[in-house]
């Protein structure tokens, strides 16, 4: 998950579902629209992105909207507000994201395939923009929802080393209650390495009240202080600080409310 899981989620993002025509008659049901647009808006306490504070470890506000077709075909973006200035993560201020693929359930197996393209972009700052190629399943194991996956930036204009990122959660609903709980276990490693290769985690629950989500949770990475004090993003005057290295990969809480639409 973007918390980011892809974290709280910089304008209001207004969102609705096309629905078919108005039945002629009372007792009949209209059939369901082939295209659906829905969306959310949201305030995070930070924005964290594979375990890596993108926005100073300081509030973000986000948004997404999604298009999604009949026989499984979708596209969507997203955007965050984020880090600029001196900062160990300086991505200009704005992150706007732009994906787009295809979803299906394997047969009676309960079992969904989703495959796409994902392309980040960044709007205040030169030489960033990236594209990743992706594939997750997802399904469910007993009373537990699991979802797999797999994020590759191939060779690129912005991305001098390919980079894969590898990813398994698990989350459950507790029973009678509005609660989920979800976890989020990633690696990074290649091109994407933040001192090292590493994993970034979370873990935490959310509450659903009509269209509103709050979730609390604890997301973190298994950077080290020695890792950062290696900090081989300092550009030789000490900027950024190990410090300010180790803060932006730290284990900290992130809250976020978000609503759907």
């Amino acid at each position: 998950m973007r918390t980011s899981i892809k974290a709280l989620a910089a304008a209001s993002v207004l969102a609705g579902t096309l629905l078919a025509a108005t039945p002629a008659f009372a007792d009949e049901t209209a059939p369901p629209s082939p295209v659906t647009i829905t969306g959310s808006a949201a305030l995070v306490s930070q924005y964290r992105f594979r375990g890596i504070s993108q926005s100073d470890n300081k509030p973000a506000v986000q948004g997404s909207i999604t298009i999604s077709t009949e026989p499984g075909f979708y596209i969507a973006t997203w955007g965050s507000s984020a880090t600029a200035g001196n900062s160990t993560v300086n991505i200009g201020g704005t992150e706007i994201d732009v994906y787009g693929g295809y979803t299906h359930a394997l047969g009676k197996s309960g079992v969904t395939v989703d495959v796409g393209v994902y392309g980040y972009l960044y709007p205040g700052a030169t030489g960033l923009n990236y594209y990743e190629i992706y594939g997750n399943l997802s399904g469910s194991l007993g009373p537990l929802n699991a979802k797999a996956g797999i994020y590759v930036a191939p060779d690129q204009k912005n991305v001098v080393k390919a980079n894969t990122y590898v990813y398994g959660e698990l989350s459950a609903g507790i029973p009678n209650t509005p609660i989920t709980i979800h976890t989020h276990l990633g690696h990074t490693g290649g091109g994407f390495d933040y001192t090292r290769q590493y994993l970034d985690y979370s873990v935490g629950a959310s509450v659903a009240y009509k269209n509103l989500t709050l979730d609390f949770s604890l997301v973190g990475t298994n950077v080290s202080h020695a890792n950062a004090a290696a900090n081989p993003f300092n550009d030789g005057t000490g900027t950024p600080s190990p410090f300010e290295t180790y803060r932006a990969a730290k284990a900290v809480g992130v809250v976020s409310l978000t609503a759907s639409f």
